[in-house]
């Protein structure tokens, strides 16, 4: 009897997925939906009575949900499993260090992901580095590089010295990061030269 009931699909539960999407901008995956008791011809006939909209491989909104800010993001760290973290010229804009529009959207994943074969999103520039918890902040309902990180993966990637400069001298004022940590950055970097 256990047997049988442990084979049986998890009944659905709109406040479930409603409460992941929430986090997420509205978007949400198959995996998570799968999770809230929403199997694949579910999804379907949701998607057929408009009460959600497909938006790339199994990934998924809520169609009457509000927009968010990062709506962009949120879909390109979803389609990363939820791995990625948003660094490089990307994090200086969502730090707010840098008014300079990024022409890629930066996202670093997990070393091992190099050997992956992945179908990169159009506009997204990958990075691989395991990056540790304390390189890791939220900002709205997606993960950033912190801002100390965020300058190191800058200065590595020779991003223009005067926007690099102009974050550094805004996150220093901001009380972001210290002299002392981009000094040892500055020093790290000069002995890899």
């Amino acid at each position: 009897m256990g047997h049988q009931a442990s084979q049986e699909q998890k009944k659905p539960n709109w406040d479930h997925l409603y409460g992941i999407a929430a986090a997420d901008e509205g978007y949400f995956t198959t995996a998570q939906a799968a999770e809230a008791g929403y199997s694949g011809p579910l999804l379907a006939k949701y998607l057929s009575n408009g009460r959600i909209s497909h938006i790339r491989h199994g990934i998924y909104r809520l169609v009457h949900f509000p927009p968010g800010e990062h709506e962009d993001l949120v879909v390109i760290w979803l389609w990363s499993e939820q791995k990625g973290i948003f660094s490089h010229e990307t994090a200086l804009s969502l730090h707010q260090l840098s008014d300079v529009l990024p022409k890629k959207i930066h996202l670093t994943v997990p070393a091992s992901w190099k050997q992956r074969r992945l179908r990169v999103p159009a506009g997204v520039m990958m990075h691989y580095e395991d990056l540790t918890a304390q390189s890791k902040k939220w900002i709205g309902p997606v993960p950033v590089t912190s801002p100390v990180q965020t300058i190191k993966d800058c200065v590595d990637a020779s991003i223009s010295p005067e926007i690099v400069d102009k974050a550094i001298q805004d996150g220093l004022r901001r009380g972001l990061f210290t002299q002392n940590a981009i000094s040892k950055i500055r020093t790290s970097n000069d002995q890899s030269i």
